[in-house]
């Protein structure tokens, strides 16, 4: 039996393309086998967000090959499909982008025999057609299902629509068969993923709040719909009415802010103001108060000066968020924003620091309303031989007494201390 072995960068997308590749590899007798290991073949899902996340993917490329020279290199995704000296590499023995990822196991299955190169990277840009994987088995109780792919925003400083394409959608079927799959399978909770989840459609009239309504009625057996991260301008008013009449929507969502600048945000091609994304953080709040609602913040943007900057502290103040995610500006070639005039990294640095110690006191503030509270949570996993870890639906992790009757299922528990990342808590009987 021929053994294969898969690193995963980047986003939930990756992960839900990963885990079905792996799912497709076992259907066709390979054994999936660590990644730190001698394999025959080594699956790379590549990221390309960043500089850095291009570098990463070097350097798992090559780590593969040293781990095995003669194992078969299939490497896939963003860095692949925006990089071109990706095909002057050595190491890759198939290398596909964004496109054709389904065809996975049969070009390694040919490599194995025939030992011939494959490049085979489709125009990203011209594909249209939505490209279907199946993923059914993940490694905790939370499942990924992919609805989406593509992104048509053109943000200044963002790749990703060169690396993913045009916006395109998983037929609204295929979501509901997918899930019923994973509901049967024991799952309770899902991850509906995308590029650009918001921009979900599956024909005129049938968007994201549809197909949440659909999933809520077709597959009862899910306990908690958790959406990755979505736009702020694309949580319309049936999304946050849909809210307020269910709890199966997880009470956390994740909103990127980018920058709490107007002028910022203007030159980013955001297409938002502060005064739009706060009223709709208060309608938000008003169906669900102890909602958490993280985002991401880039700092060091160009023209980034400091009033800008205190501009962005003030008003991630005022929102309140729970957490925050904190990227200095990474120069994109093909980019607007790469020819715009750069922050200095050691400002970028500074400013960094300053957002994560914020990120810190807001996290901190929000647990600390939950230490006491009663609280339904999700076991996940078994942690050591005394604790088991599960998370509740806005996402606190929680450590609880060893019960393994509970894996999987939900239990209520009383918060009792948290160190600022985990609650410890005690099961109430």
């Amino acid at each position: 039996m021929k053994t294969v072995a898969f690193y995963t960068l980047g986003c939930k997308v990756n992960i839900y393309e990963s885990n079905a590749l792996m799912n497709d590899f076992k259907n066709h007798g390979y054994e999936i086998v660590s990644n730190d290991i001698p394999a025959d073949v080594y699956i790379i899902n590549t990221c390309s967000v960043t500089n850095m996340a291009d570098s990463k993917s070097k350097k798992m490329i090559r780590h593969a090959k040293k781990l095995n020279p003669n194992a078969i290199i299939c490497v896939m995704g963003c860095f692949s499909q925006t990089n071109p000296d990706a095909k002057k590499m050595d190491e890759i023995d198939i290398l596909l982008g964004n496109g054709n990822k389904s065809k996975a196991v049969e070009l390694v299955t040919d490599a194995l025999e025939n030992h011939q190169k494959t490049i085979d990277i489709l125009n990203i840009r011209q594909t249209f057609d939505y490209e279907n994987l199946e993923a059914v088995e993940f490694d905790h109780t939370r499942a990924f299902v992919k609805i989406e792919d593509g992104c048509s925003n053109f943000c200044s400083y963002c790749i990703i629509p060169y690396a993913r394409g045009p916006v395109r959608c998983k037929d609204k079927d295929l979501v509901i068969s997918e899930l019923k799959k994973i509901a049967a399978m024991g799952y309770k909770e899902v991850v509906l993923a995308g590029i650009h989840t918001g921009h979900y459609s599956c024909g005129e009239n049938y968007k994201l709040s549809n197909l949440l309504k659909d999933i809520i009625k077709n597959v009862p057996e899910l306990e908690r719909i958790r959406l990755s991260s979505i736009e702020i301008n694309e949580i319309d008013d049936d999304i946050i009415n849909l809210m307020s009449s269910t709890s199966i929507i997880a009470d956390h969502m994740h909103l990127p802010l980018q920058s709490g600048s107007d002028k910022i945000l203007k030159l980013m091609n955001r297409r938002y103001d502060k005064a739009f994304f706060k009223e709709k953080i208060e309608k938000i709040r008003e169906v669900r108060p102890n909602i958490s609602i993280t985002t991401d913040v880039m700092v060091g943007f160009p023209y980034e000066e400091d009033e800008d900057f205190m501009e962005c502290v003030d008003f991630i103040k005022e929102i309140n968020f729970s957490e925050l995610h904190v990227f200095p500006y990474s120069m994109r070639k093909g980019t607007k924003a790469y020819d715009m005039p750069q922050v200095k990294d050691s400002v970028k640095k500074e400013r960094t620091h300053k957002l994560l110690e914020l990120s810190k006191e807001l996290k901190k503030s929000y647990y600390e309303k939950f230490i006491g509270k009663k609280i339904s949570v999700l076991v996940e996993t078994i942690k050591d031989e005394k604790t088991m870890i599960g998370h509740t639906t806005n996402y606190l992790h929680v450590i609880m007494p060893l019960d393994s009757t509970k894996i999987g299922k939900d239990v209520e528990v009383t918060l009792e201390t948290t160190d600022g990342e985990y609650f410890y808590a005690k099961l109430n009987n």
